[in-house]
């Protein structure tokens, strides 16, 4: 073998090295947020609101294109538009099943319209509505990980106003806390964590990664601190396996991901009983 052929082929070795370790520190820092936040959305029975904001940030994507606006940036805006209003209308009473299917669909086909008007992006479309976490940039990958601190701090500083409202909203209440601030709290990580794993797993997936992990950590553990920080370390779990699964059969990487969190499910629902 010759010298240049084996500087190339270390070259090849060091980039898919690279891409691999972003790509899983980009995962690793999705299951940090989605994990604890996931264990509300268990409990508050919200998976569909995951599946709500997830769709609005595809129109997100479709007005970062047609304004040549940075994608976190348009992502994130419309995910946390979508949770101000859905707040709002719960704060007022509104039926939420029916809500959340009006706004979640009506985002969706805007932005799938939106982005048939840009032709250069036709092609990168099941990248955000699957994922394509091999392609996770170093701007991404600090994205994240700053985004996902912002969500794990939030949540630590107001896990036992979140967990009593949670529990009893009328308890809540006359322990001088506001439930509706409370939901809105929810609400707003939530879209937060939205644009965070957008890249990383797609819109049709997020959902997926906030309930799995949590509903895999609730049959193990026997106290709420332990389901979420447990719902973490089985979504980087699954992040891990995902990737070399994806490495090993050229399959898709952001659903091999989910595939390995729907596993360890199914592989630990006779582990445990449902609390």
């Amino acid at each position: 073998m010759s010298p240049s052929t084996t500087t190339t082929g270390t070259g090849r070795i060091t980039m898919l090295d690279d891409f691999l370790i972003r790509a899983a520190l980009a995962g690793i820092g999705v299951a940090l947020a989605a994990g604890p936040l996931g264990a509300f959305v268990v409990w508050r029975r919200m998976a569909y609101f995951g599946d709500a904001t997830a769709h609005a940030a595809i129109l997100g994507v479709a007005l970062a294109l047609a304004f040549d606006l940075p994608m976190n940036l348009g992502t994130l805006t419309v995910a946390l538009a979508m949770a101000v209003t859905v707040a709002a209308l719960a704060a007022r009473g509104w039926a939420m099943d029916t809500t959340l299917g009006v706004l979640a669909h009506s985002a969706l086909a805007f932005g799938l319209v939106g982005i048939s008007f840009v032709p250069e992006a036709r092609s990168d479309l099941s990248a955000w509505l699957f994922g394509d976490i091999l392609a996770v940039s170093r701007s991404d990958l600090a994205f994240i990980w700053i985004g996902a601190a912002a969500v794990v701090a939030l949540i630590v500083w107001r896990w036992q106003a979140l967990l009593t409202a949670t529990l009893n909203e009328d308890l809540a209440a006359a322990s001088g806390l506001d439930p509706d601030r409370e939901r809105l709290v929810l609400t707003l990580t939530m879209a937060l964590t939205v644009a965070l794993a957008l890249k990383v797993v797609g819109a049709l997936l997020i959902a997926a990664m906030l309930i799995i992990p949590p509903a895999t950590a609730r049959g193990l553990a026997r106290s709420p601190e332990a389901m979420a920080a447990l719902a973490a370390l089985i979504g980087a779990g699954a992040v891990l396996g995902g990737l070399g699964l994806s490495l090993q059969l050229d399959t898709p990487a952001g659903p091999s991901v989910v595939v390995v969190a729907a596993l360890a499910f199914v592989l630990t629902t006779g582990l445990g009983r449902p609390r």
